[in-house]
């Protein structure tokens, strides 16, 4: 079925922004390729112990099914539901040849995430008829690809192209003209355009402002003041006027990291070091990929007072797993106290090109070795599959499948499930 919505004028506009957002699609992808899943209330998992639900079907939702909810509660729902665990490295796959696709019909694109990128089409404007045909090409194009449907937003900026992309969801279109983007998002609640969470969301109410159109009653210098550019760019953004530009380049890391969700209340230790390990060859191994090396870490434990950890610093710039490994086990032993831990968290901070500058106070010979085993075990793992050779108490680590990280990209250092 496609719902569409036409909104729409001639070109050409000032910009064209185009967001496209596939349909759900994990769940998707798992009823395309089991057909007798097709039509059936899915529910897609962190593997098949997994108890949140990662994305579910649409005709799940139709039973109140949400992102994030609990599969137990979701059973209550819709007894009839199916459990199916999550195939990161499938839904990469198919991501990818979506986007490569999308890249060949503009340079100007950005991966947003795993199922979303934006296309700036404004410079090519004098090849295209209207925006309802070229939403229609790519929707076409995305189907040719993938054999999977989506939803089109069009607009002039950002925010208004992806606030449209969500109106008409599934497999619909929505246009709406720069000039009416004011307009449609005046009575839009201002929490529901992207970036607008709670905290800032609480701070805007407190001033009055609870949808777009309240935004016009402050002035832009009070969110400067307190958010710097992003504030002002949120001022924007509510006046259908986001002058954010689509960003085609992946920049250089900030930080390089890995979490897990643990069974609930977790207090053996061994299974906690088990995670730890294994977040910290997960970690370490990326930073070896895209020859990258840290000495700062921030390692986390998860309990239902809040995160315990802090940031530890190893003696030299390392990227190997067994070092960071120490480090969380260093930090357990300072503040750990034996509560129940949910969720665990590794990160490299603002890692650096490794063999920059030999560093004479670090055991050569020791690290050369180090250097020299990694490499081999890479090898191994790159041809055979992830941790195919790893320490051996992440033998058994099947209730651990991978995911794909927040901010995947199809290249570059964020490539990673």
């Amino acid at each position: 079925m496609d719902n569409s919505e036409v909104i729409s004028d001639h070109l050409p506009w000032p910009r064209v922004i185009a967001l496209v957002d596939m349909n759900s699609f994990f769940a998707s992808i798992e009823q395309m390729d089991q057909p007798e899943l097709f039509g059936q209330p899915i529910a897609v998992t962190n593997g098949i112990q997994g108890t949140c639900i990662i994305t579910c079907s649409y005709e799940a939702r139709y039973w109140g099914i949400k992102t994030g909810m609990r599969l137990k509660e979701a059973h209550k729902l819709c007894p009839d539901l199916i459990q199916r665990p999550s195939r990161p490295k499938r839904y990469a796959e198919i991501s990818i040849k979506i986007m490569q696709g999308l890249n060949k019909m503009t340079p100007d694109i950005e991966v947003y995430s795993v199922d979303e990128a934006f296309l700036d089409m404004t410079r090519c404007q004098k090849i295209m008829d209207s925006p309802e045909i070229l939403a229609q090409q790519i929707k076409e194009l995305v189907f040719e690809l993938s054999g999977l449907p989506c939803s089109i937003g069009i607009s002039g900026d950002k925010t208004t192209a992806k606030y449209a992309a969500k109106q008409n969801k599934p497999n619909g279109i929505t246009i709406v003209h720069p000039s009416k983007s004011e307009s449609t998002l005046d009575d839009v609640p201002v929490t529901d355009l992207c970036g607008i969470a709670k905290g800032i969301g609480g701070f805007l109410q407190s001033y009055g402002v609870y949808t777009c159109g309240d935004m016009k009653n402050i002035p832009i210098s009070l969110l400067g003041k307190h958010f710097g550019h992003p504030g002002r760019r949120i001022w924007l953004m509510a006046q259908g006027k986001d002058p954010e530009k689509i960003h085609t380049h992946i920049a250089e890391p900030k930080s390089i990291g890995h979490g897990k969700v643990m069974p609930p209340n977790t207090k053996d230790i061994q299974t906690i070091k088990t995670y730890l390990q294994h977040m910290s060859e997960k970690v370490g191994s990326r930073l070896r990929r895209h020859n990258l090396k840290a000495s700062k870490f921030y390692i986390g434990f998860r309990s239902k007072h809040g995160w315990l950890g802090q940031k530890m610093h190893s003696q030299y710039p390392t990227d190997d797993g067994i070092c960071i490994m120490k480090l969380g086990q260093s930090l357990i032993h300072q503040q750990w106290d034996g509560e129940g831990i949910s969720q665990i968290q590794v990160t490299a901070i603002k890692p650096n090109k490794a063999n920059q500058q030999i560093n004479f106070f670090e055991n050569q010979e020791k690290k050369n070795h180090s250097d020299k085993k990694n490499k081999i075990l890479d090898c191994i793992n790159e041809r055979y599959g992830d941790l195919t050779i790893a320490p051996s108490n992440l033998i058994h680590r099947s209730s651990m499948p991978d995911v794909i990280a927040p901010a995947w990209k199809p290249s570059g250092h964020r490539r990673t499930v």
